[in-house]
């Protein structure tokens, strides 16, 4: 059954950090959302919306304010044929199975809603709507989609599982797995270990499985970003346990701070420029120099929109992973805008990071996110 997203308010369509804070949250309790629909308040099509809805074989999250929550709750039961009583400190339907402070679920015919109200800098409640799907992820690099799928669909058939690939970047798919009724997910996950030993990890999260490895391990990393501007650190510091593995970011997008803080050679930027290999290459070695961690990941590129030259088009990126034993640069000709670049330049370095070291990433693997 779809999972269909509905937001009710001007808040949810400009406040974009509230709007967000909401996904993660309901993704971490469901894990899909089919689609996401929003409604300005006082929308006239939102009745019809809903009565379809409602009579349809889905599953609903409503989220709206806490000034509207009795508004909607009124549409509700005019759809449903039911009335609204008052349930702690709550108008909610009378038919509602179960609620929690801010938050109600509602099953009509073969549809299951979760109505919840929430305001900005408030804590979300409480999401009633139960995940009834068994799932799980699992990373595959350097395999293509079409060698993946011909390997996996044997074993996942065997399983009684259904997979979809997708392609993340180049050398990166996220297989998404669920079970059928009696499906066996990890027999499948360990059968797909055992033929891509080297190249799968089963989490969901891939960076927070980076910060549980490296924490188990007692490692650190480190890094110094130009033109990604800080979003590399941000994939980090936005999971919980960082701070155990996480030594520091150095955002150098001049090229004074490069050197000043990096200690890249002025020759070096002179003789082949900032968005070069030789000076991610340098930039790394300055990162690991500063900080004595294991791992230092350096971006430096031309993101754009504007920019570039014939020789270095907007895209063109460098990114370099350092240990205290190896080195390797890469050379990147990206597509997109500005942003779709820079969180592309991300998802090469940190796939860079979990093949520089495979011992690690891939062979003692202990838990999965």
């Amino acid at each position: 059954m779809k999972l269909h997203l509905l937001f009710i308010g001007n808040k949810f369509i400009y406040n974009t950090p509230l709007k967000e804070y909401i996904i993660r949250n309901i993704e971490k309790k469901i894990d899909f959302i089919s689609s996401v629909t929003y409604f300005k308040e006082n929308d006239n099509s939102l009745f019809l919306y809903l009565e379809n809805e409602l009579n349809s074989s889905t599953k609903l999250i409503i989220i709206t304010t806490k000034q509207n929550f009795s508004t909607i709750g009124k549409l509700i039961c005019t759809v449903t044929s039911d009335n609204q009583i008052l349930k702690e400190n709550m108008l909610i339907p009378q038919k509602s199975s179960i609620y929690e402070d801010g938050s109600y679920l509602l099953e009509y015919k073969n549809s299951t809603a979760n109505v919840i109200h929430i305001d900005e800098m408030q804590k979300m409640p409480e999401i009633l709507l139960q995940n009834q799907e068994s799932n799980a992820v699992v990373h595959i690099f350097e395999e293509d989609k079409e060698s993946a799928v011909a390997m996996l669909s044997p074993i996942a058939q065997t399983n009684d599982v259904t997979i979809d690939v997708i392609d993340l970047i180049e050398g990166w798919l996220r297989v998404d797995i669920v079970s059928k009724k009696y499906g066996n997910i990890s027999n499948f996950i360990s059968s797909a270990k055992k033929l891509l030993s080297l190249k799968l990890i089963p989490a969901s999260n891939i960076v927070l499985y980076i910060i549980e490895t490296l924490s188990h391990h007692n490692k650190k990393l480190t890094f110094a970003e130009s033109c990604s501007g800080g979003l590399l650190s941000y994939y980090f510091t936005k999971e919980n346990g960082a701070s155990k593995i996480l030594e520091g970011s150095l955002i150098t997008y001049s090229n004074a701070l490069k050197e000043n803080w990096l200690a890249v050679e002025h020759q070096t930027l002179e003789a082949f420029g900032a968005v070069s290999s030789e000076v991610v290459s340098q930039m790394s070695e300055g990162a690991l120099n500063v900080s004595n961690a294991d791992y230092a990941l350096s971006i430096s590129g031309i993101a754009g929109d504007t920019g570039g030259s014939e020789s270095k088009p907007v895209g063109t990126v460098h990114i370099g992973i350092r240990t205290k034993t190896s080195n390797k640069e890469l050379h990147l000709r990206l597509k997109g805008d500005r942003n779709y670049i820079q969180h592309q330049s991300v998802l090469f370095a940190v796939k860079m990071l979990l093949l520089s070291d495979k011992e690690i990433f891939f062979k003692n693997i202990s838990k999965t996110s």
